[in-house]
């Protein structure tokens, strides 16, 4: 496959689309589609006319798109225009959708990345991020998905701990990511809750919760991050943490502890401190504890090393990381955040701007970009 070919041919395919009136950003996503396909299919079957083969299949991606995104949006509009629910919340046509695209079918990991695409709204790059696989794969998965569903009658629902899984994906990629999805996942999975008793649905809106009332201090006026420990806790929402965490306690107390009651466990302790000095480093490493035991995730394990190096100090937090795979996402940056707290400035300067090349969005770059700064001028001076 001929990489080169085809990152020169995607400003034409690109500059066709949005001439045939195509959106620019979603048309950059049908493109990148394409391009994945090509990959794909080429080496087998090279097409005579390299751009006209792209540009065809991206239009189609394209189309395709916009009308998943009109039928979602009717089915938003139907839902608004519906009388008031009865005391029980009626689950509307979106949950019964993820439910539908979970299908028994499919395995787990194609019917999340089906259910992200088709329903969800995310794009392959968004999802391949989210699996920390390249989107190729993610791009195999949804085509399995889709061969495999063609020819079966979607009327089976598929489990819940799938759906959980689709909408914990879509809580993060509207917390943290380029669109706002968040609200969405909250609403969804406060209907689940009302009409299945499940303490992992419990615990899923839980820390969809807590982690939603930290939100409003998570961000400066001009859009740069604030870390956890300088945020302003006087803007959080009180009665957001309040309400995640009696749900939380609620589940935990069923004794049938899963990874969202485990992981909303965490942020309810970081929730509770009125000062980032005061927060319980010693129980936050005991609950990932239990999530590297239930899990096994090597994200969780990350984070486990973070709280290691507030609990015990940041040799040990160092020690802990020294165990994961450096390609891993955002190691660059906890081990540089390590480093400087463990005295070693230069390290952790060229840390901070090796994580900035890697970091998956503006706001992280840009944020991770002034501490490598802040160091070297402190080395400097």
């Amino acid at each position: 496959m001929d990489e080169v070919l085809l990152r020169s041919l995607t400003p034409g395919v690109l500059a066709v689309m949005v001439a045939r009136g195509a959106d620019f950003a979603a048309a950059e996503d049908a493109v990148q589609d394409a391009l994945v396909e090509a990959v794909r299919v080429w080496p087998a079957d090279p097409p005579r006319d390299a751009k006209g083969w792209l540009v065809t299949v991206a239009w189609r991606r394209y189309l395709d798109a916009v009308r998943a995104d009109a039928a979602r949006r009717r089915r938003e509009d139907r839902v608004d225009q519906e009388p008031a629910p009865a005391p029980l919340p009626a689950v509307d046509d979106t949950l019964q959708l993820y439910f539908l695209c979970a299908h028994p079918s499919l395995t787990p990991s194609s019917a999340v990345a089906l259910t992200l695409r088709a329903v969800g709204g995310l794009t392959t790059r968004q999802i391949a991020r989210a699996y920390l696989v390249p989107e190729a794969t993610v791009a195999q998965r949804i085509s399995r998905a889709k061969r495999t569903v063609s020819g079966v009658r979607l009327d089976r629902p598929g489990d819940v701990a799938t759906v959980l899984r689709v909408l914990y994906l879509i809580f993060n990629e509207g917390y943290g990511g380029d669109v706002d999805l968040a609200a969405e996942a909250i609403r969804l999975t406060r209907q689940l809750a009302a009409g299945i008793d499940h303490p992992e649905v419990a615990g899923l809106l839980a820390l969809m919760l807590l982690h939603h009332a930290r939100r409003p201090a998570r961000t400066r006026p001009d859009g740069s991050l604030v870390p956890l420990a300088e945020q302003d806790r006087g803007r959080w929402d009180t009665k957001a943490i309040a309400e995640g965490i009696t749900i939380l306690q609620a589940a935990l107390s069923r004794d049938r502890l899963g990874e969202f009651q485990a992981q909303a466990a965490v942020a309810a302790l970081h929730a509770d401190a009125q000062r980032a000095q005061d927060t319980d480093w010693v129980q936050i490493v005991e609950w990932y504890d239990e999530l590297v035991r239930i899990t096994d995730s090597p994200v969780v394990r990350l984070n486990r090393a973070v709280a290691v190096g507030e609990a015990d100090g940041p040799r040990a937090g160092l020690a802990a990381l020294a165990e994961l795979d450096a390609s891993l996402p955002r190691h660059s940056a906890v081990s540089a955040y390590l480093h400087e707290r463990d005295g070693d400035v230069v390290t952790a300067a060229r840390l901070y701007a090796e994580a900035a090349h890697k970091a998956p969005n503006l706001a992280e770059r840009d944020h991770l970009t002034r501490q490598a700064a802040r160091l070297n001028a402190r080395i400097r001076g």
